[in-house]
């Protein structure tokens, strides 16, 4: 049952980084306009890089590869986006501070997620 559960929960997580990915290069314009409007820098070059990161780290993901180093990697990705993206402490025109508290506060439990994630598959390196 444990290794069922642990395969659903690294499938649903790599959906969720691969679906935004992929959405960073179908909906260029709009990702540049939100990055730009939390006052950003290099935008293009880090959303470029946010979105192949998404995109290959998803793959390795549901391939079962490299799980802690994606894992890991996907929360600092995570802790960086909430920083930057869902600030909402700051208030920017256009921005709906209920609705960016809301994805702080999940994006939170994704970034647990994810620890845990690593965490088990840390303590089984046989298996990776």
């Amino acid at each position: 049952m444990k290794s069922i559960l642990m395969h659903i929960g690294r499938v649903f997580l790599a959906v969720y980084f691969l679906l935004p990915g992929i959405g960073k290069f179908t909906s260029w314009d709009m990702h540049i306009t939100l990055m730009e409007t939390h006052n950003m820098i290099m935008v293009p070059f880090l959303l470029a890089i946010a979105g192949i990161a998404q995109v290959g780290g998803s793959i390795l993901l549901l391939l079962n590869k490299q799980v802690v180093v994606c894992a890991l990697g996907f929360a600092a990705m995570t802790i960086l986006i909430n920083l930057n993206l869902h600030d909402f402490w700051n208030v920017y025109e256009g921005v709906d501070v209920k609705h960016e508290t809301q994805n702080f506060f999940k994006n939170l439990g994704i970034f647990a997620g994810l620890l845990l994630l690593a965490a088990v598959n840390m303590e089984e390196p046989e298996k990776k």
